[in-house]
């Protein structure tokens, strides 16, 4: 997986993580998360604010 594959990564951490509530994440702790995520393979310098918003919002659209 890469930054921009936001739905996948935000399924990933739906699993994962079922009782966080991603409207009060971090922009840091998400970032963590998704690079611990097994089958990631894209390097921190490679992510941004616009791509953490992305995955933020996909992952509040897979929990509704």
């Amino acid at each position: 997986m890469k930054w921009t594959d936001s739905l996948d990564i935000a399924i990933e951490l739906a699993e994962r993580h079922p009782d966080v509530d991603p409207n009060a994440l971090n922009f840091v702790d998400l970032m963590r998360w998704v690079m611990e995520l097994p089958g990631f393979a894209e390097d921190q310098s490679h992510c941004g604010e616009k791509k953490l918003e992305a995955i933020q919002q996909a992952w509040i659209d897979e929990t509704d």
